[in-house]
């Protein structure tokens, strides 16, 4: 809404700011971090009114575990809400309204928000850790990519590049037409992303410390896609209504850090299934968007180490009985073999942070 400004420029000197993407995305990463601050207490005390207090595994299925987090029982779950609200109100605010990929990663966010929030419900309610079936969320987040795939294809704007694959250290696309391919590649990334970043959530401020730095790294690579000369000097594929997604990466940014003002340890709250498969379904978005999903391997090198590492604890243990970890997701290994928490959280992040470097340094090297 704010865009619109800049056309009282001729009358108003200096509201051309408006018209810059960079300007509207630093405003939108502050205005996400204010209105997470401002409903910060006020979310945190609406759950506990409601009881909406997170269950913590028992004791009889993971013994340590239990007494490593078991004064966790009862803190406030559902938090995701408030993220998810920050980085609506600040998307809506500053970003272009008649931009199609904004408002495309903003209903995944929400759309995925509305299934976590069921998971997290049902959990809350049954004082168990087990909410919505595994092959139900799978089931939903396949129609979300069903549902941006049919945006993509029908535009004949944007329909031959989306069919495109881009890998990593190649300029070129290595695949030009994934023909119905698409679909799945598109679920893939998607499915992937909101599950680890689900799997990630598990210490007090490691997952939305790791998106802070993922959503850095996204922001520079829509702006990039979504800028003529940028994308032609750094050789990426141009999509011309790519540069608004630099807001709404810049609101998560805000709404992050701000989240992050209350979940950081001890927290206060939780952002539940609400939180982390709404920002895990949003960063996949818009790395369909920009064309630099394979990227997102890289750059969100934590959560997709989280995630292969409980892939390789299932299939050890069915395949020899045996377990590679004492404990996975990965975090909860190092937690088990001594690691503070704290200890296990800051490296986590700095190993995001290196992970975001990386994947932006893959721009120059191809």
């Amino acid at each position: 809404m704010m865009f619109y400004l800049h056309r009282l420029s001729d009358q108003i000197g200096g509201f051309n700011v408006f018209f810059y993407v960079t300007f509207r995305a630093v405003a939108a990463a502050i205005t996400a971090f204010v209105v997470s601050l401002l409903f910060g207490n006020f979310v945190i005390r609406v759950l506990t009114a409601l009881k909406l207090g997170q269950p913590i595994r028992q004791a009889a299925e993971v013994h340590r575990l239990a007494e490593l987090h078991g004064g966790k029982q009862g803190t406030p779950t559902m938090g995701g809400v408030l993220v998810i609200g920050a980085v609506f109100i600040s998307s809506f605010l500053w970003a272009r309204p008649d931009n199609r990929f904004v408002w495309l990663a903003l209903f995944a966010m929400v759309y995925l928000g509305v299934l976590g929030f069921v998971d997290d419900y049902l959990k809350v309610t049954k004082k168990k850790s087990d909410g919505v079936s595994g092959r139900i969320k799978l089931l939903f987040q396949v129609a979300l990519a069903l549902i941006i795939t049919a945006v993509f294809l029908s535009s004949p704007l944007i329909e031959v590049q989306a069919r495109s694959l881009y890998v990593p250290f190649f300029k070129s696309p290595v695949v030009t037409n994934m023909g119905w391919f698409t679909i799945l590649f598109f679920a893939l990334v998607i499915v992937g992303s909101s599950n680890a970043v689900n799997l990630t959530d598990g210490l007090d401020g490691l997952a939305i410390g790791c998106t802070v730095t993922v959503a850095f790294a996204y922001a520079f690579l829509s702006y990039a896609a979504g800028n003529f000369r940028v994308a032609e000097y750094l050789q990426v594929p141009f999509y011309p209504f790519t540069a608004e997604l630099t807001v709404v990466c810049a609101a998560l940014i805000g709404a992050g850090f701000g989240f992050l003002w209350f979940n950081c340890h001890p927290a206060k709250v939780f952002m539940g299934d609400t939180g982390s498969l709404a920002i895990g379904g949003l960063i996949g978005v818009v790395a369909i968007c920009c064309k630099q999903e394979l990227l997102l391997v890289v750059v969100g090198g934590v959560f997709v180490i989280e995630a292969v590492s409980v892939i390789l604890q299932v299939l050890s243990f069915k395949l020899t009985g045996k377990r590679i970890f004492a404990m996975s997701p990965l975090h909860h290994h190092f937690e088990l073999v001594g690691w503070k928490e704290n200890t296990v959280i800051v490296r986590f992040w700095i190993l995001s942070g290196i992970f975001a470097l990386l994947g932006l340094a893959t721009l120059k090297l191809r």
